[in-house]
């Protein structure tokens, strides 16, 4: 065999990778039909939130929260970690309207503990209920059935519920490109759930059960790592008896994006660097999809100049269609079917994307939320 047909043989090879991981993980997002309940539950629920210096989205976002449409026992946590801003007075007056809210003050920096770790632990521990809702200070719930939605999911044995973190639609590039690769994160470890094998969620909209954070002696064992109390806790923790997903637009939470290319690659750096914590299985998944996108269009291009041009084009038409057909139904379910139009783009845009975030993969993270 010449080296012509090595790399035709070889874009085959990568094209028949990405069909497994599309029709095999991300078709099930597209199709994913939530199943019909007899009768929902309304569990207590404690809903945590961690803040430092957030006075603004304090102010903004909280009240959102605080106003769910949910009559069953529940509280909002709210982790006032060293702010120096108006956070703290902010949270005192909220408190005065909204008797549900409770406020935790903590004066004092964690020892040898990175990123927000310690508060969320500390509001873990003062939650009164076992289903417990996390999400950011700069997030806001999409509607006033959030907390409602996102409970209903503890059945029988379900110990973790992953949910959605959008972003608001803005204009701009940057924005649109924010949230395709939010989109493209998602498609993942939903398919990956969905199939067996959950992997990670977003503390922006998580919720687990009380009991499994401290069986599990809760991020004793990441404490050393700056970001992962989201991903990795929830790497080490869920299981395919264990997750469940929870895809619907009134379940999703909306953060306000980041508003320049470097506090975005800042804020993408610091989360995959999570990534070599994974355990082996799920590295080696998400490393040869990633393989596999990556050299796709060089192998295509390589294949068409020195092969015979009318053969790469089949196993391309047949990878694109596919492709297309799955993320503009996975789109719709997660409400970005705008990015869809910008599709072919965005398919070429990952091969760059991939070459931008590689060095986060072995650069050590630094000490801070």
């Amino acid at each position: 065999m010449g080296w012509t047909a090595f790399i035709f043989y070889a874009f085959v090879l990568v094209t028949a990778i990405q069909l497994f991981y599309y029709l095999y993980f991300f078709r099930r997002v597209a199709v994913y039909k939530a199943k019909e309940k007899e009768q929902s539950q309304q569990h207590p629920v404690s809903v945590i939130i961690c803040a430092r210096d957030e006075d603004e989205n304090i102010a903004k976002n909280l009240p959102g929260i605080l106003v769910q449409n949910y009559p069953t026992t529940h509280e909002v946590i709210v982790v006032n970690d060293n702010s120096i801003d108006d956070t703290k007075y902010i949270l005192a007056e909220l408190q005065k309207t909204f008797k549900k809210l409770q406020i935790v003050d903590l004066a004092q920096e964690a020892k040898m503990i990175a990123g927000k770790k310690f508060p969320l632990s500390i509001g873990i521990k003062e939650a009164r209920h076992e289903i417990l809702l996390l999400t950011d200070a700069d997030c806001v719930p999409a509607s006033e059935n959030w907390l409602f939605k996102m409970q209903d999911a503890f059945a029988n044995g379900t110990e973790v519920a992953l949910g959605y973190g959008a972003y608001h639609k803005m204009p701009g590039f940057l924005n649109k490109a924010i949230r395709f690769e939010t989109f493209h994160t998602a498609l993942q470890y939903f398919g990956y759930a969905l199939a067996g094998k959950p992997y990670m969620g977003v503390g922006r909209n998580l919720a687990y059960r009380k009991n499994l954070f401290f069986r599990n002696k809760g991020f004793s064992a990441i404490n050393h790592i700056p970001s992962g109390d989201d991903d990795l806790f929830i790497n080490r923790v869920a299981t395919k008896e264990n997750t469940s997903v929870v895809i619907d637009p009134e379940a999703f939470t909306l953060s306000k994006p980041k508003q320049t290319w470097k506090d975005w690659r800042k804020q993408k750096n610091r989360h995959y660097s999570t990534g070599k914590f994974y355990k082996s299985s799920h590295q080696f998944l998400l490393g040869l999809y990633t393989a596999s996108f990556f050299f796709f269009y060089p192998l295509f291009a390589l294949s068409m100049i020195f092969f015979d041009w009318r053969w790469p084009l089949i196993p391309f038409a047949i990878r694109l269609i596919t492709q297309a057909i799955i993320w503009n139904k996975a789109m719709k379910k997660l409400d970005e079917e705008d990015l869809f139009k910008w599709f072919f783009f965005w398919d070429i845009w990952m091969f760059f994307y991939y070459i931008i975030f590689a060095p986060a993969l072995w650069k050590r993270p630094k000490n801070s939320w």
